[in-house]
């Protein structure tokens, strides 16, 4: 996983919603300003809609810190539109069913589900400037209060 003060590749390209629409963008030009990217395994399962509703529940402030907001996933966007309307969700929706940002951040993992192991992203988030350095990163994503541990990775920043 890259550390602290690197940056990943700013060329690769995701499919994004945001704002209600659907763009292709560069990771580069997805960094607006500072960003929080928050990645989870799937839509509509229970860990991961704790994760996205804890993130959506403190957006406006993480807004007023300076920060947007990612969640990143291998969903498709036409399944992030159908999520974002059933759970209310302003922030940005990445699909990225390549693992492309997971692959530049050095952060595919193995894992293993029902004594089968594969390859996946792992569950993390990561606060990256908008020149695309790393600031921050939780490697262990506490789905049940990701804003809180946000908050207190970003007030130290």
């Amino acid at each position: 996983m890259l550390a602290p003060g690197q940056k990943p590749d700013l060329g690769i390209r995701l499919k994004v919603l945001r704002d209600g629409a659907v763009k292709e963008v560069t990771l580069g030009e997805l960094l607006r300003r500072r960003t929080i990217v928050s990645v989870y395994m799937k839509n509509n399962t229970p860990s991961c809609d704790r994760q996205n509703a804890s993130l959506g529940t403190h957006l406006a402030e993480f807004d007023r810190a300076g920060y947007d907001v990612v969640a990143l996933s291998r969903d498709t966007c036409g399944s992030h539109a159908r999520y974002a309307a059933r759970h209310g969700l302003g922030h940005t929706l990445a699909s990225d069913p390549e693992d492309r940002f997971s692959r530049a951040l050095e952060a595919v993992i193995e894992k293993s589900l029902y004594g089968k192991k594969y390859l996946g992203p792992a569950r993390a988030a990561y606060v990256l400037a908008a020149d695309g350095t790393l600031l921050a990163v939780i490697e262990k994503v506490d789905t049940t209060d990701h804003a809180a541990q946000l908050r207190a990775v970003i007030k130290k920043l």
